[in-house]
């Protein structure tokens, strides 16, 4: 029997910065899965493939699956997934670049306590600029 407080959605942020240092071998990784997936029709797969083979960012974005991510939690079924990839000018040792500066929401002032994740119209990162961007969603 399900209780209120288990049956509900949870969303989950989580902000990566990778560092690619062989952009071949994550485009030839991208081309091999637009290659095997044989749902894919025959012009979904020729503008992936020309949008991964232009782009690093985009031959990520095409290999990031938020399923895989989640697939083997007990008890958790993913409802829907958004993300987005973009190249970024990176110095870690910039103040600018803290990994805790988005940990406390708006929201989180007024003494809301984050039961409430999907009350509010935003996607998953509204807040970021975006230049070079590819967005996937699954819904589940």
């Amino acid at each position: 029997m399900n209780t209120p407080e288990t049956s509900r959605f949870v969303r989950l942020r989580v902000d990566l910065i990778l560092e690619v240092d062989d952009a071949g071998a994550v485009t030839e990784a991208a081309l091999e899965r637009i290659a095997d997936d044989p749902d894919l029709p025959a012009d979904e797969r020729a503008h992936a493939e020309s949008a991964v083979t232009e782009d690093t960012a985009e031959a990520l974005a095409y290999l990031v699956d938020p399923f895989d991510l989640v697939s083997e939690i007990p008890g958790v079924e993913l409802a829907q997934a958004s993300w987005s990839s973009e190249r970024i000018d990176h110095d870690p040792d910039s103040p600018d670049w803290g990994l805790d500066e988005d940990d406390v929401d708006e929201e989180d002032d007024d003494g809301d306590d984050g039961d409430d994740a999907f009350d509010d119209d935003s996607e998953a990162g509204d807040d970021l600029e975006v230049e070079d961007d590819q967005e996937n969603e699954r819904v589940g």
